[in-house]
């Protein structure tokens, strides 16, 4: 299982594990993709599936296959969202997510309070999120420290522009993976509609799928 996580509520994390499920559906793979933020799910609403049933059900003895739910336009992607759940459920659910025949995206919660890093100690890998500022990459760096410690290493960094209009400093790339100590996967340019069909975008998303296939994550 993968672990999509960063420091800072709203770097990209839930817009990049529907992105990245994208790429590995689009790549011939099964992908489910997991809301592991039981505090604020939004997993459902970014690939327009219903809110419910989800991890509750889950945990409640249903199998993901017969829960989790594909998005109209996408039906090779599978989405279980975590309306209704708490964090015991994911705890719960992990050996069934385990026997899935893909790879498993969690979508983690921001911050690195106890509710927050409970995914991570689920994760095989950690996929870590920022964008290029300096608050968000300090959030990051201390994801990563805690994603070493819990036995799911970082696979690599993606950074996700944010909007031109954003005035706050950027970090340079090479600074950036120095602070991370990890590869810097894709730098994800800002698109104002998040069309993921933007060329620059789909591409940079199939570098990431492919690096998570060669690990055979």
């Amino acid at each position: 299982m993968l672990a999509i996580a960063g420091g800072k509520g709203g770097c990209g994390k839930t817009t990049t594990t529907y992105r990245l499920g994208r790429a590995l559906a689009d790549d011939g793979r099964s992908p489910l993709l997991v809301d592991a933020d039981v505090e604020m799910p939004d997993l459902h609403s970014v690939a327009g599936v219903p809110r419910e049933p989800g991890l509750a059900a889950v945990a409640d003895g249903r199998r993901p296959a017969t829960v989790a739910r594909a998005p109209d336009e996408h039906p090779d992607i599978a989405v279980l969202p975590a309306t209704g759940a708490d964090t015991d459920d994911l705890d719960a659910v992990v050996p069934r997510l385990r026997a899935w025949d893909g790879t498993v995206l969690l979508d983690c919660p921001a911050g690195a309070m106890t509710d927050a890093v409970r995914p991570l100690r689920h994760a095989d890998r950690t996929l870590i999120v920022s964008t290029p500022r300096a608050a968000s990459l300090r959030d990051a760096v201390k994801t990563a420290a805690i994603a070493r410690e819990l036995d799911a290493p970082p696979l690599a960094t993606v950074l996700v522009e944010t909007s031109p209009t954003d005035d706050a400093a950027t970090v340079p790339v090479d600074r950036a993976r120095t602070a991370m100590n990890c590869p810097i996967s894709a730098c994800i340019p800002h698109v104002s509609s998040g069309d993921y069909a933007t060329h620059p975008v789909r591409t940079a998303y199939e570098r990431v799928a492919r690096k998570v296939q060669q690990r055979n994550i």
